[in-house]
């Protein structure tokens, strides 16, 4: 079987089934272990605090193309994309350590302009960039890994959601993969236009402080939406072992995807990328959390029994059940688009 058959998460789930098979409950390290393989990022306990770390890479002609992407774009959203993992844990991030694999003929002019941005990040969110690895490749390969803590003496997770809670989003959808449509059809937009939906495509903003909200608010379940809405709605459903349903007239669509983009629903259902945290409770904890929050919130359907397969139903305004479409991204697919390109 190749890559290919088994897909991204099929990899996942092998790679969990062995290390599970050497998992030792005599070992310190596993005695520790809250969160494992599978969710934003792995945590474990510490004397006194619940211990966060999490790694993701950005591949040159899969994740970006130089041809669209400053370096000050790509050192931004190599971080952010981390930082969005911590966030969805509700944690606090504190080190990163930056892997760069590059061809020698690469302008050192790049790099540093690379680095800056990502200093600028780190900066805003009390992160330090402590050490990393360079190496010689014939492509850029950029991988970050983000360490970090709970706030207090608990963390979010995808596998905690009940029947009966409330789905919420926070902001807007659609924004990036917009973005990324923009620079595929090599539209003509307003310069305002133009300028959000780069940004929103290639400099994301991490909802660090408003995951660390959640956990003050007895949320317990989230996941930032990076492969796409009904896809990471999925994942919540498939590890906590329940189904949704949502509507579709309340997913928060951006106004510029809106009006200017005839398959907004769709960008803002599969897109993915736009690093908002997706999250459900109850109806109590739900309203608190409203007005907690600096940004909008929007319920969008509901956590019910496990349903199989389909464990993501999709709504219309009366009530009838809307066909999913294939759709979110997935390594190693050949079905899966090439989304993330940028």
């Amino acid at each position: 079987m190749k890559l290919l058959e088994l897909g991204e998460f099929g990899i996942i789930n092998l790679i969990r089934n062995i290390t599970n098979k050497f998992k030792n409950p005599q070992q310190a390290s596993w005695q520790q272990l809250l969160v494992g393989i599978g969710d934003d990022a792995a945590a474990w306990q510490s004397d006194n605090r619940i211990q966060l770390a999490t790694t993701d890479s950005l591949v040159q002609g899969i994740h970006f193309d130089l041809n669209t992407v400053t370096w000050e774009e790509l050192g931004w959203k190599a971080l952010a994309v981390n930082l969005s993992d911590i966030a969805a844990m509700g944690g606090i991030p504190k080190y990163a350590l930056i892997s760069l694999a590059a061809p020698g003929e690469l302008e050192v002019e790049n790099i540093t302009k690379f680095c800056y941005s990502m200093a600028c990040l780190a900066t805003e969110f009390g992160v330090a960039i402590v050490g990393g690895n360079l190496a010689a490749a014939p492509n850029i390969v950029i991988t970050i890994a983000v360490l970090g803590h709970s706030k207090g003496k608990s963390i979010l997770k995808r596998s905690t959601a009940t029947p009966g809670e409330q789905i919420a989003v926070t902001g807007w959808l659609g924004l990036s993969a917009a973005g990324l449509e923009m620079f595929k059809g090599k539209m003509s937009l307003d310069p305002e236009t133009t300028s959000i939906l780069r940004r929103g495509h290639l400099q994301p903003t991490p909802r660090v402080k408003e995951g660390q909200i959640l956990v003050e608010q007895r949320v317990k379940t989230t996941i930032d939406i990076s492969d796409g809405l009904i896809a990471d709605l999925d994942h919540i459903c498939q590890a906590s072992k329940v189904s949704a349903k949502i509507r579709m007239e309340q997913v928060p669509t951006h106004p510029l995807v809106k009006v200017n983009f005839p398959t907004y629903r769709e960008l803002a259902l599969y897109g993915g990328e736009d690093y908002e945290l997706l999250f459900t409770a109850n109806k109590t904890i739900m309203d608190k959390v409203r007005q907690a929050l600096n940004c909008p919130v929007t319920v969008i359907g509901d956590i019910v029994e496990e349903t199989l397969p389909n464990r993501v139903t999709l709504l219309n305004s009366k009530g009838n059940v809307i066909p999913l479409k294939k759709g979110g991204w997935e390594h190693f697919r050949d079905e899966s688009p090439k989304g993330e390109i940028a």
